[in-house]
């Protein structure tokens, strides 16, 4: 679904236009027209992705704010910060005054979420993208939302021409390299990406394979599944190179130098919006990451 006015609901990846066009309260179960795109002048992003798209569709001009997960491009690191998408501030919201928020699922808290509603905030949740027609979808949506149509149809057949090519590379080149990514939070254990998180879709998705099988989600890094995963390309991402102290960190690590990838040297660090954010740049990703595993 669609939040608008003082409901908030979610805006479905599954849906088509006609689902789009019809918008029901959930408070009231009674029909609200969706805002029209020229009403949404000051709009607010919450989350990289979502952020992202507004950028590639040429209406950054209505953004007065957005949260600190949305850096690309860089002149969306210099607008108003509300603060990281899962812990919002209600009154750093209302104090922008925004005619709508476009937000990514993962905003919250829920209480947050409650007092925007109370307040009357016209919320859209954006779903989050688990592949690339996801990506699409939510394009689509965005675009659909902001009057921006044929913007986002020439988005996504510019994409879906990247996305041929990478499988036309594919095709050609069968080599399919075993690929493991590492999280490393701040002051926290580092921890290896399984089955169905968006570190796996992107290894497949550039041809690659997971070297961590049989796992899903994520668990702590341990020179045991290390020894077990035996990955040729060790991923991670920038911010997460850093906090574990570099490379030279990382290959140190006890396990690591035990595997084709320690004893090659093959750990690379990616943007983690590039590699993880699932939005208009995610084929430029794959392609990248395909690039590091097959030098």
């Amino acid at each position: 679904m669609i939040s608008v006015g003082a409901s908030v609901r979610n805006l479905s990846a599954g849906w088509m236009c006609a689902a789009l066009l019809s918008i029901f309260s959930v408070a009231a179960q009674a029909a609200t027209p969706t805002p029209a795109p020229e009403r949404m002048q000051r709009i607010l992003s919450v989350g990289g992705a979502v952020t992202e798209i507004v950028y590639a569709l040429d209406q950054e001009q209505r953004l007065i704010g957005s949260d600190i997960t949305s850096y690309f491009p860089a002149e969306a690191e210099n607008m108003p910060k509300v603060g990281y998408q899962r812990s919002l501030s209600a009154e750093g919201i209302l104090a922008l005054r925004p005619d709508a928020v476009l937000a990514s699922e993962e905003a919250g808290p829920p209480t947050v979420l409650k007092q925007l509603k109370g307040a009357g905030t016209t919320w859209f949740t954006v779903p989050t993208a688990q592949d690339l027609e996801g990506v699409y979808a939510n394009i689509r949506q965005i675009g659909y939302l902001l009057g921006a149509e044929t913007r986002a149809e020439k988005l996504i057949t510019d994409m879906q021409a990247q996305q041929q090519q990478l499988e036309q590379e594919k095709a050609h080149d069968q080599r399919h390299a075993r690929v493991l990514f590492v999280l490393q939070h701040s002051g926290g254990a580092p921890m290896v990406a399984g089955a169905n998180t968006a570190a796996d879709r992107i290894i497949r998705l550039s041809g690659a394979v997971n070297a961590l099988q049989g796992v899903e989600g994520y668990k702590p890094m341990t020179p045991e599944s290390l020894a077990q995963a035996q990955p040729d390309l060790i991923l991670t991402t920038t911010l997460g190179m850093e906090q574990v102290g570099g490379v030279d960190a990382m290959r140190h690590i006890p396990g690591v130098s035990l595997t084709p990838a320690g004893r090659n040297e093959k750990i690379v660090a990616m943007d983690g919006l590039l590699l993880l954010g699932f939005g208009p740049r995610t084929v430029v990703a794959a392609r990248q990451l395909r690039q590091t595993w097959m030098e």
